[in-house]
């Protein structure tokens, strides 16, 4: 009798240990470690579920679920852009998720009309300028970029960068291709100088002399405002674009539940676990985007930047149309 509970508890044991060894989730992120880490962390505390992290770039994530295929470990995808998610979509990656908490805390204008993916964060693509050399009330929505006083003045990085494919196709779903294109002509001939670098180099060119206003992503102000290039921000403006025809540009970081995910339940958890307030909070705290969900408290830091009108466009709109967006950068030169 003595053997047999012996041998009952070992089998116990083991029973207990698989079912540890079962509640995982395997997340790919293009989301930094160190960003999306406390995140996964209070995840793994909550639920009991562990986190296999998986972190680089977007393009060298999809390239891998690519290769990967129907063999991927991969549960959730946490991918940057409205262009890249739709991207992901369109590769057939996700499956649909039916989930009335993520339908009830996010937008539908945040998220896949067929629950592919749905946006976790946002940042606005917003200008800088410089305050001797621009008069605030020139400055309106990004339409008025085109026109000729801005000649040698605008600093923006290369169309190759998904930010500005986005913008683009935000504004084709506004105007249409053709005033688009025309808009863009405009822009390309305003450069101070050919795209380069990234959008703190943007900024620490109108600093240098070398143009007076940037399109940058909102967070990469913050972090600059939290280093030691802070100071040049003496000297420069920040805006909100808009006009009575588009508001702001937001854009979204998101995530998707992968079509073959070996734990699709704890692929679901994980994603309503970050549309909760108190991952919200940490996420914009950490990364200095703005929450997708109501009744978060902004940071301090995002708070800085000031207030804006955010554009009523369906995010989901910019995925569609990003194919049109760099064929039409191509077209009016903008490299």
């Amino acid at each position: 009798m003595k053997n047999i509970n012996i041998l009952l508890i070992i089998i116990l044991s083991f029973f207990y240990i698989g079912k540890c060894w079962s509640e995982e989730v395997n997340l790919y992120s293009a989301r930094k470690e160190h960003l999306i880490k406390p995140l996964t962390d209070l995840f793994e505390k909550e639920t009991g579920i562990k986190v296999n992290l998986v972190t680089a770039k977007s393009s060298q994530l999809h390239q891998r679920v690519l290769r990967e295929g129907k063999n991927s470990p991969a549960d959730v995808l946490l991918t940057t852009d409205a262009g890249n998610l739709w991207k992901a979509s369109n590769e057939n990656f996700f499956q649909p998720i039916y989930s009335e908490l993520l339908n009830k805390r996010i937008k539908p204008k945040y998220r896949d009309e067929n629950n592919l993916w749905f946006g976790l964060s946002l940042r606005a693509r917003i200008i800088v300028y410089s305050l001797d050399r621009v008069k605030k009330d020139e400055l309106k929505g990004y339409k008025y970029l085109s026109n000729p006083i801005f000649k040698n003045r605008i600093l923006i990085r290369s169309s190759s960068n998904v930010y500005n494919q986005s913008l683009i196709a935000h504004m084709i779903s506004k105007y249409g291709e053709d005033k688009v294109e025309i808009w863009a002509k405009g822009l390309v001939n305003n450069f101070a100088r050919d795209p380069a670098g990234g959008d703190r180099d943007q900024i620490k060119a109108i600093a240098a002399g070398i143009g007076d206003i940037a399109v940058v992503n909102s967070y990469y102000i913050i972090n600059m405002l939290n280093s030691d290039n802070k100071g040049i921000f003496d000297s420069l403006g920040i805006y909100f674009p808009h006009d009575n025809e588009m508001g702001t540009h937001f854009n979204i970081s998101g995530a998707g539940l992968l079509l073959n995910a070996p734990n699709p339940a704890n692929g679901k958890k994980l994603i309503e676990f970050l549309a909760s307030e108190k991952a919200q909070l940490i996420y914009s705290n950490n990364n200095f985007e703005y929450p997708v969900i109501e009744n978060v408290e902004i940071p301090n830091d995002l708070k800085r930047l000031g207030k804006y009108t955010e554009d009523s466009t369906n995010i989901y709109e910019y995925g569609k149309l990003s194919f049109k967006a760099i064929k039409l950068a191509d077209r009016v030169g903008w490299k």
